[in-house]
């Protein structure tokens, strides 16, 4: 395995990682917008760390969900659990940054917060497994 790829992956797992702790503080805060986009990045950064390992990149979030769904859920390597925590994450991430006046609610952000620990944690565990931490 290039050490280049597996420097990268740790380092968007960390990204990642870091994401999901900034969501939690948001979310103790009370900014329950800023914990939903902390939560969708958490999952986009850790959806690019196995990517790195595959030396694939995208730069467009519906090219990492479409390269993320082809070659880890389509081939079984995840779960379709996993397929739906990226597009909902996604999907509610754009209402709460874009949609003018939306107010997102307490339970909502905590499940988005909940789902990106899982999605993370997989995540984790497979490239812990891959290069043999």
């Amino acid at each position: 395995m290039d050490e280049h790829r597996i420097i990268l992956a740790r380092y968007r797992l960390e990204k990642a990682l870091n994401c999901i702790e900034v969501s939690k503080l948001n979310l103790d805060n009370d900014f329950l917008s800023d914990s939903v986009n902390r939560s969708y990045y958490a999952i986009f950064y850790a959806a690019r760390a196995i990517m790195a390992l595959d030396g694939i990149d995208r730069k467009k979030h519906s090219g990492v969900i479409s390269y993320f769904q082809e070659s880890y859920i389509k081939t079984g390597i995840f779960t379709k659990e996993l397929s739906n925590i990226i597009q909902d994450a996604f999907n509610i991430r754009q209402i709460t940054d874009y949609q003018d006046f939306f107010v997102m609610g307490y339970d909502d952000a905590v499940e988005q917060l909940k789902c990106a620990e899982k999605f993370c944690s997989e995540i984790k565990i497979y490239i812990e497994k891959f290069i043999g931490m």
